[in-house]
C-alpha cells in the first residue's frame, strides 16, 4: 500500500546540490508558507548539502533547520534507507540511465512515490519492465517526465480531451502541438542525457530500435504507423499558413502522450494521432528558420558526438551542474499551440479545438524546477488515484496537477 502521513518527511531532495536540484530546494523554501510540506535536502556529500542549506537561510530563515539525508546512488541499502524515510521522493540526478536505476528500484520496493525530470526512453523503457508490476504491488507511484518534458505536452493533450469529452461527448481523434515561442537555455542535464543515449545506442543497436518506435513507453510496444512518425524535416502546413520544422523533445513528448492513453484505458481511442512539431512564420523567412532548425537536429548530436574535440566542447559548454543567471532564467518562456481534432457525439459535426500551454520562465530550468516541485507536491497531498506503476503525469495526477500548475501561475486553456 502507498505510504501514509506517518513517515518522517513527507517529500526529499534528492540531487540537492546539483543546479536544477538548487532551483528546486528555492522553490520549496519560497512556497513554503503555502505548502506546508515536511521536506530535506539529500546528497552524497554533507558539506555540499549544508551549503545549499546555508544559501536557502540567507533567504529564508526557517530552513536553517531543514533536515539533511545522506546517500549514495549505487549503494542500495543506502537508498533503502533513505526512501523508507519519506513519502515522496524528487530526483535530479541524471543522467538517469547511469546514476537512478537503484532509486528507482528502492522506491518500487518501498512503496515510495517518486518523479523526476528523465527525457531517456530507452530508459524509461528499461524502468518500465523492470519495476512497473512491483509498484504496482507496493503502490508506488513512478512518475518520470515531470518537467518541460513532459508536462505541457502530456497535460496539455489530458486538457483538451477533457475539454471535448465535456463540451461535445467524445474525443479528439488527432491533435497537434506546435511550439510557438520558446526562450531559454539548454540545460547541461539535457544534453547529458542525449549523450548518453548516443553512446548506448552504439553500444547496443537494440536502443536505436526502441528510441526510433513511436510507441516504445506503451505497455506492450508495437509498431507505429507510418503518419506517426516524428517529423525531421521542413513542411508547410497550409491550414495554419505557416512552415514546421522539427521539435528536438518531440521523439520523447510524443512516447509519454501514447503511455498515457494507454495506461488511462484509450480513452481517445487506439487509433488516436498525436505529433508535435516547431512553428515558425508564413513565408521565406520562415522557411529558412524551419530549415535551420531542421538541419541542426537531423543527425546533428550523433554526428557532433562521434568526434572527440567537437564532444569535449559541447561537454565543457554545457556541463551538468551549470546553468544560466537567475536574470537570465526569468527572461526565458514557452508557449505552446494545440489543434485537436474530432467529431462531435451530440451533433455529429466536425469540432476543432484550439489550446494553450504557456509558462514564464526558463523552460530548462525555472519553468521545470516548478513542474517538478508541483509535481512532488501533488503527489504527497491531493486526492488522486493511489494505483502504483511506472506512471506518466497526466495517467497518476492528471487535471489536479493542472489545478496546481495554474495557480503556480501556468496557463492550460481551450477553446471550441
Amino acid at each position: 500500500m502507498p505510504k501514509t502521513a506517518n513517515v518522517e518527511f513527507d517529500i526529499i531532495l534528492w540531487g540537492a546540490t546539483g543546479f536544477t536540484g538548487r532551483l528546486v530546494a528555492e522553490y520549496l523554501a519560497r512556497t513554503q508558507d503555502a505548502h506546508r510540506a515536511r521536506w530535506a535536502l539529500a546528497g552524497r556529500d554533507r558539506a555540499r548539502l549544508e551549503q545549499v542549506r546555508a544559501s536557502l537561510a540567507a533567504k529564508h530563515p526557517a530552513c536553517a533547520s531543514l533536515p539533511l539525508v545522506l546517500g549514495d546512488a549505487k549503494d542500495p541499502a543506502s537508498l533503502d534507507a533513505l526512501v523508507a524515510r519519506t513519502r515522496v521522493v524528487i530526483t535530479t540526478v541524471g543522467p538517469y540511465a547511469r546514476h537512478g536505476d537503484e532509486l528507482v528500484a528502492a522506491c518500487a520496493r518501498s512503496g515510495t512515490d517518486y518523479c523526476d525530470l528523465t527525457g531517456e526512453v530507452q530508459w524509461m523503457r528499461r524502468t518500465i519492465d523492470a519495476h512497473h508490476a512491483r509498484a504496482r504491488e507496493t503502490g508506488a507511484r513512478i512518475v518520470h517526465t515531470c518537467g518541460f518534458d513532459s508536462i505541457p505536452s502530456d497535460l496539455g493533450v489530458l486538457v483538451i480531451q477533457e475539454h471535448m469529452r465535456q463540451q461535445h461527448g467524445s474525443h479528439c481523434n488527432r491533435v497537434r502541438y506546435l511550439v510557438t515561442k520558446l526562450r531559454g537555455g539548454v540545460s547541461g542535464g539535457t544534453v547529458a542525457s542525449m549523450l548518453q543515449a548516443v553512446d548506448e545506442t552504439r553500444a547496443d543497436p537494440s536502443v536505436r530500435r526502441v528510441l526510433g518506435n513511436p510507441h516504445a513507453l506503451d505497455p506492450e510496444p508495437r509498431r507505429g504507423r507510418p503518419e506517426e512518425r516524428d517529423q525531421l524535416g521542413v513542411r508547410y502546413d497550409a491550414e495554419l499558413g505557416r512552415w514546421t520544422g522539427p521539435f528536438v523533445m518531440a521523439a520523447v513528448n510524443t512516447r509519454v502522450v501514447r503511455r498515457s492513453n494507454a495506461l488511462l484505458g484509450y480513452p481517445w481511442g487506439q487509433d488516436f494521432l498525436y505529433s508535435e512539431a516547431s512553428s515558425f512564420g508564413p513565408g521565406v523567412k520562415g522557411m529558412l528558420s524551419a530549415a535551420g532548425m531542421s538541419a541542426g537536429l537531423v543527425g546533428g548530436l550523433f554526428a557532433a558526438a562521434s568526434i572527440p574535440p567537437v564532444r569535449r566542447l559541447i561537454e565543457k559548454r554545457f556541463a551538468p551542474g551549470e546553468g544560466p543567471s537567475e536574470e537570465e532564467r526569468e527572461r526565458g518562456s514557452f508557449e505552446i499551440r494545440l489543434i485537436g481534432e474530432g467529431t462531435s457525439a451530440k451533433t455529429g459535426r466536425p469540432v476543432r479545438l484550439e489550446g494553450k500551454v504557456a509558462g514564464r520562465g526558463d523552460p530548462g530550468y525555472a519553468a521545470t524546477s516548478r513542474m517538478l516541485s508541483e509535481s512532488a507536491l501533488c503527489l504527497a497531498f491531493d486526492d488522486i488515484p493511489k494505483e502504483g506503476g511506472v506512471l506518466t503525469p497526466a495517467s497518476s495526477m492528471g487535471m489536479k496537477l493542472v489545478e496546481r500548475l495554474r495557480r503556480a501561475d501556468m496557463t492550460f486553456e481551450v477553446t471550441g
